[in-house]
């Protein structure tokens, strides 16, 4: 069984095989708490990596389980806000010295946004259209 008071650290390597974004995740309160994740990157991490960073923290299987995300980056990181505001709903930020804090709520179910875009009105992961929908 996971220890949810433990982070989790999570690293994404470039093709050289150098860190060049981490974070740390906390859950707390079991599954249904609030998971914390600080987010660090190097400043000059070609586009991408950050979005990626968010996709793995995003995808952990405690986070999935939680209600809600509170997560620590740095002030100007923009991908990595813009994508945190793509995987989760009602976010809100705020500035707190060299940090940017967002508090939002994570969508569960079929409907949840994934790392490919928006649920089910989105393409499928393949790049196709959904397979209930006809083709013209």
């Amino acid at each position: 069984m996971t220890n949810h008071e433990e982070p989790r650290h999570l690293e994404i390597k470039d093709e050289t095989d150098r860190t060049v974004a981490q974070a740390d995740v906390t859950t707390a309160l079991g599954p249904d708490g609030t998971v914390r994740t600080s987010m660090q990157s190097d400043a000059y991490t070609p586009p991408g990596y950050r979005a990626s960073l968010v996709d793995a923290v995003m995808d952990l299987p405690e986070v999935q389980a939680s209600d809600r995300v509170e997560a620590a980056v740095p002030y100007g990181d923009a991908e990595s806000l813009e994508r945190l505001r793509e995987r989760t709903e009602d976010a809100q930020t705020r500035a707190a010295g060299a940090t940017t804090l967002l508090d939002a709520n994570v969508p569960n179910g079929p409907d949840a946004p994934g790392p490919d875009g928006p649920g089910p009105d989105g393409p499928e992961p393949d790049g196709t259209e959904p397979a209930d929908e006809p083709l013209p």
